[in-house]
């Protein structure tokens, strides 16, 4: 059983900046064999992937309407996956999951996911 605590959500004008960490309890194994993915869900709406990374190569993919503004990176030596959000848009308001292995942005094969956490953008 894998264990996933998001924190970092919080409100900000459009623009603004936050950085999402999200931590395994399974560090080791999660981190150097498994996809970890952060997905966003906007009130009525489905779950939407918005990056994720392959632990064993480090490769990260993102979802077009991120690109270029979000940020998905790992500190291996603390064990935590991060998702910095740059520029953020009204749009981007959702509440934001990190979830562990699984496949790319395919919500439906990750196995993990942690308790959510909230991102607000308005002005």
């Amino acid at each position: 059983q894998v264990h996933l605590a998001e924190s970092g959500g919080g409100s900000v004008q459009p623009g603004g900046s936050l950085r999402l960490s999200c931590a395994a309890s399974d560090s080791v194994q999660t981190y150097n064999r498994e996809w970890m993915a952060w997905f966003r869900q906007a009130p009525g709406q489905e779950r939407e992937g918005v990056a994720a990374i392959d632990g064993r190569t480090g490769h990260t993919i993102y979802t077009n309407s991120v690109k270029g503004r979000f940020i998905l990176s790992r500190d291996t030596a603390g064990n935590t996956v991060y998702l910095q959000l740059n520029d953020l848009k009204p749009e981007d308001t959702a509440v934001y999951y990190c979830a562990a292995e699984g496949v790319g942005l395919e919500a439906e094969l990750y196995r993990y996911w942690g308790q959510g956490t909230q991102v607000t953008v308005s002005s």
